[in-house]
């Protein structure tokens, strides 16, 4: 889910939800805070599998000539 806070700058990058909810859950986990590996590291074993899926389609769909159409994927 993304987040949402009244007093945030705005972001006008593309994916900017994707990207900060990425983000954060890479440097909250517990990879990362308890056992502290970087999150390189902790991206190839698998953790925030969904946000990495969802950020590389939203970046993806930036190339993608049918999105003039549909729109940019992701929030």
């Amino acid at each position: 889910m993304p987040k949402y806070y009244e007093d945030k700058e705005e972001d006008g990058r593309a994916c900017a939800g994707v990207r900060e909810d990425f983000k954060a859950c890479l440097l909250q986990h517990d990879c990362v805070v308890k056992e502290g590996k970087m999150p390189s590291e902790c991206l190839k074993e698998g953790h925030c599998k969904g946000l990495q899926v969802a950020f590389f389609e939203c970046k993806r769909s930036m190339l993608d000539t049918r999105s003039r159409f549909r729109g940019r994927k992701g929030y």
